[in-house]
């Protein structure tokens, strides 16, 4: 198992303006995948369980972060955006996966835990 302290975040919808026009949510999305790969992060193409550990949020009241903490995260970031923008830092071309887990919960601050089925290498 691996811990990277890293917020994850979801790809967001792209277009062709995107190249020359930087938005704050592509402008995160960059900056995103350059930590991702500064970070040496890897996923092998089969037999991963990755879990995003989303923040919550600064304004809650210690009683709703104990209550929420660990449990599982069901508000935007979509999973599948999630796991889109990873395998995106990590791969040129990420058609070679064909298995993989993706959870996502509430936590004190934002991660990425990978852990690899035996057998598979990262």
């Amino acid at each position: 198992m691996k811990i990277y302290d890293i917020t994850p975040i979801g790809k967001p919808r792209m277009t062709q303006r995107d190249r020359w026009h930087k938005r704050p949510a592509t402008a995160a999305y960059w900056a995103y995948k350059a930590r991702v790969r500064l970070l040496g992060v890897t996923l092998p193409e089969a037999g991963y369980h990755v879990t995003f550990v989303i923040p919550m949020p600064k304004s809650w009241s210690q009683k709703k972060r104990a209550q929420h903490n660990g449990q599982p995260h069901q508000q935007k970031p979509d999973k599948d955006n999630l796991e889109k923008a990873l395998l995106d830092a990590i791969f040129d071309d990420d058609s070679r996966i064909w298995d993989g887990r993706v959870t996502k919960v509430w936590g004190e601050k934002g991660q990425i835990i990978i852990k690899t089925q035996e057998g598979a290498e990262a």
